[in-house]
């Protein structure tokens, strides 16, 4: 009965909130590279428009986290989402668009590619979603504004599983409508249509969760103004952290663990971009599988995390420590990391299940962990500071998988594997320390 606590009023509209931003945004995952190649593109293109959107997002994150903790939650989803909304219409219009060529290159770094006018937009498409893209570390802020140490664990194993169920549903779709008469055409006009749902959602039955914010929920559109007023200001007085309100960079790094709990995000967003800039080319042109083929086994990955985040993570809330859960889903990745890198698909298979169940450990158990690190005045701007970490980490790993994979092919997973086993190392070495520190500054009672 637990597992359904997934359906408790106090999350279920932030839950379903992060559902349709990840069905919107994984959709396009199995199509984008056959996208990018139809237009002219190749691999290294491909590259970097997925750098694209961390990117820019590195820029966004931090500005609407803080404004978060200013203005509100609630606001910043909706600016977030309209601009999700925008990005999408822009990549229907490159449908559109006639092929024209605006120049091309053929060299050993880049690759052949033609860059034409649609190719061009989704480039623009993908900036403007990525410096609105702040949703995802502000839906962790709202997430740490309504849980309690109680139910903390538990609820970001919810927000996992919503959006491993988002990662099911959009590749899984996106497979079956890539081929209808349509063509990749269909799964965009869907994501459009999903991210238009998703503002009306947020805007009818989504509640302000950040107590010092004036509740603006009625006043509607009428006054740009008054829809971004300020904050109460009685909300930023009286004791030391709070009553600073600037939540600069170098304040919440000055936090205590926040460095190594950033390097975590940065190594982990690092891992990853390698992974989902090889892969497709790697399912594409090595493994010669179909968009379908790419989406069932990205679908199949989701499903194991939705069970690991749902009712596993649900059972252990209390049980085990984040520590724990972190180490060993670091350890699943890197063995995970190490089966991709072998072309067979039993041992494929395999590592998707290792990866599954590492990667719903780790991150839910992380984020639990990053959202009890500060105040509740706080929490905007460390996500978004955490979510530029994991920004920065894509741009470079996005290219960086992409140019690898052309030269080293498999072997970039190799490289995702040791990245894993250096988290490990600096969560359980840190873990040590912190508890030596901890004893030695205990006090030694002696008996009377």
């Amino acid at each position: 009965m637990r597992f359904f606590s997934f359906f408790s009023r106090n999350i279920f509209p932030i839950l379903l909130v992060n559902f349709i931003g990840i069905l919107g945004y994984s959709i396009v995952i199995p199509i984008l590279i056959f996208i990018v190649i139809d237009l002219g593109g190749n691999g290294f293109i491909y590259g970097i428009l997925g750098a694209m959107y961390p990117f820019f997002q590195l820029i966004g994150a931090p500005i609407l986290g803080k404004m978060s903790d200013r203005i509100g939650r609630k606001k910043i989803l909706i600016v977030s989402q309209a601009g999700t909304f925008i990005a999408w219409l822009l990549f229907l219009l490159a449908f559109i668009l006639p092929k024209t060529t605006l120049w091309s290159s053929d060299s050993e770094f880049t690759g052949n590619y033609i860059m034409t006018l649609p190719l061009l937009l989704l480039f623009v498409a993908r900036i403007f979603d990525g410096f609105t893209g702040g949703n995802v570390s502000v839906a962790n802020a709202y997430l740490s504004d309504v849980s309690t140490d109680d139910n903390r664990d538990k609820n970001f194993g919810m927000m996992g599983a919503s959006t491993s169920l988002g990662f099911v549903l959009g590749p899984a779709v996106a497979g079956i409508l890539a081929s209808t008469f349509l063509g990749e055409a269909l799964p965009i006009i869907l994501a459009a249509v999903i991210s238009l749902i998703a503002i009306f959602v947020i805007t009818i039955k989504l509640p302000e969760s950040n107590p010092c914010v004036v509740d603006t929920g009625n006043l509607g559109f009428r006054s740009f103004r008054r829809f971004f007023q300020v904050e109460h200001k009685e909300c930023y007085t009286g004791d030391g952290e709070g009553g600073d309100n600037s939540n600069s960079f170098w304040k919440i790094l000055k936090l205590e663990n926040i460095p190594l709990l950033y390097t975590v995000y940065f190594l982990t967003f690092l891992a990853f971009s390698l992974f989902y800039a090889g892969l497709p080319i790697y399912a594409s042109t090595i493994l010669e599988w179909s968009p379908t083929e790419l989406g069932v086994f990205l679908a199949y990955s989701s499903i194991i995390m939705i069970l690991v985040q749902g009712p596993l993570l649900s059972y252990l809330s209390g049980k085990v420590s984040n520590i724990f859960c972190i180490a060993i889903g670091s350890i699943l990745l890197s063995l995970s990391f190490y089966f991709l890198s072998i072309s067979d698909i039993v041992v494929l298979y395999l590592a998707n299940t290792l990866l599954s169940l590492g990667n719903g450990l780790m991150w839910p158990s992380f984020l639990s962990l990053l959202s009890k690190t500060g105040n509740p005045q706080m929490q905007g701007a460390i996500q978004g500071y955490g979510n530029s970490m994991g920004s920065f980490a894509s741009i470079f790993g996005l290219i960086l998988g992409g140019v690898l994979f052309e030269s080293i092919q498999m072997t970039v997973f190799m490289i995702g594997s040791g990245i894993f086993l250096l988290i490990f190392l600096l969560v359980i070495i840190n873990h040590f320390k912190t508890k030596k520190a901890a004893q030695q500054e205990k006090p030694i009672v002696k008996p009377v």
